[in-house]
């Protein structure tokens, strides 16, 4: 039981590291590049067209939005990888099928080493499954209701295992897609605050801190939809393919349940 608490226990060191990592590289990033006094005239106004400098004056929330953006592109990489690992090798509709086949013959120990072959999480799910139908089929203290129980069970108990392992971190990307848009307001606020202002002024106005403070307020709406809408997609995204995995397991369980049911 180490393993599996040591492995939890890293990747949650894992995240909190990628989060500090991310929100350190947006400061530098808006400092170092964006900020980067080529960017600007003699006056510290952006140039024509020179859009990181645009960015800069976006303000402070600035670089938050492209932690929050940098946090969303970090925990993609990782889900995407995890769920390639999970989905195993090989096609999953091939495996199924052959799974079925050598089920349905009672070949375990030839299901047993296709489900090492394949490897993954639907493989693990699979492989308890057909380990426990293989230790009760020849067993005849056990009535057939009582063996599609058990082996009901042992299916969801390693689906319980696995289901955590792929659908962590998505709760960074959701939230990330949701304050992504909530800072961007943030940013807006604050900036049509600053133009208000100088319209205020008695007199003529400052067009500069006008212009400043639109900037900073359109800046901040783009880049939190932006960061918003990667995040949505890329939620929805990793949510499908879990769906597809869980349905691959309920399809994989039903067939060694059906297995016991159809032997007399």
């Amino acid at each position: 039981m180490s393993k599996p608490n040591s492995s939890n226990a890293f990747k949650s060191i894992f995240a909190s590291l990628a989060i500090v990592v991310c929100l350190l590289l947006g400061i530098v990033i808006y400092n170092f590049i964006l900020g980067n006094p080529s960017h600007f005239d003699a006056e510290g106004h952006p140039k024509a067209g020179d859009y990181l400098g645009m960015m800069y004056k976006g303000g402070f929330i600035v670089p938050i939005l492209m932690a929050i953006f940098l946090i969303i592109i970090t925990f993609s990489i990782e889900r995407l990888m995890t769920i390639s690992r999970a989905k195993g090798k090989g096609g999953i509709e091939s495996f199924i099928r052959d799974i079925k086949s050598l089920v349905a013959a009672e070949r375990f120990d030839d299901a047993i080493s296709a489900c090492d072959a394949q490897q993954g999480s639907l493989a693990n799910v699979v492989r308890a499954g057909v380990e426990k139908l293989k230790s009760i089929q020849s067993d005849s203290s056990l009535d057939k209701e009582s063996k599609v129980a058990a082996i009901q069970k042992e299916i969801e108990e390693a689906t319980a295992l696995e289901l955590p392992m792929l659908s962590k971190n998505l709760s960074v990307i959701s939230t990330c897609a949701t304050i992504a848009t909530l800072f961007g307001l943030i940013g807006t606020v604050l900036g049509m605050i600053r133009s208000f202002a100088a319209m205020s002024q008695a007199g003529a106005p400052d067009t500069t801190a006008l212009a400043t403070g639109i900037s900073e307020a359109l800046i901040n709406t783009a880049i939190g939809i932006i960061g918003s809408v990667v995040g949505i997609i890329m939620y929805n995204y990793f949510t499908n393919k879990i769906d597809a995995i869980t349905f691959s397991m309920d399809e994989a369980g039903f067939t060694i349940v059906q297995s016991v049911s159809a032997h007399k």
